[in-house]
């Protein structure tokens, strides 16, 4: 594992300097390098997911909880990388709005999807107090 972060590292820092080169005398190359660095990385990075997901199948395993409560965190997950990804590119790309409003939609759509979690803890709690 940790010569893989190593790997992302190094190819993070090449991609910065190859870029840093560029910026200068073509910058919408600089934009490009940095898009294919970041979409290298990605997929290098996605291998960790499987990993993620076969500890939470585990501790499926060790305790009783509804399945659905996992397929919610994955799409948290995901929701998250997409929206940080996506805002990072505008903010290199110097459209700060933007990215502030995509993090914005994103922060919201994370909460709109854990709203069926919330619900079941309030639930819950509410099942303890009346009992």
């Amino acid at each position: 594992m940790v010569i893989i972060m190593v790997q992302i590292a190094l190819i993070g820092i090449i991609v910065v300097l190859m870029a840093i080169q560029f910026k200068n005398t073509k910058s919408e190359y600089a934009l490009y390098i940095s898009l294919v660095g970041c979409m290298l990385i990605f997929y290098l990075g996605i291998n960790k997911l499987d990993v993620i997901i076969n500890s939470i199948k585990k501790i499926q395993t060790y305790i009783n909880f509804n399945q659905t409560y996992i397929s919610i965190l994955i799409k948290i997950i995901g929701i998250t990388y997409i929206a940080e990804f996506s805002s990072n590119i505008c903010k290199d790309s110097g459209h700060t709005a933007v990215a502030n409003q995509i993090e914005l939609v994103g922060k919201l759509t994370i909460l709109a999807t854990g709203m069926p979690i919330l619900m079941a803890l309030l639930d819950t709690i509410n099942e303890f107090l009346t009992a």
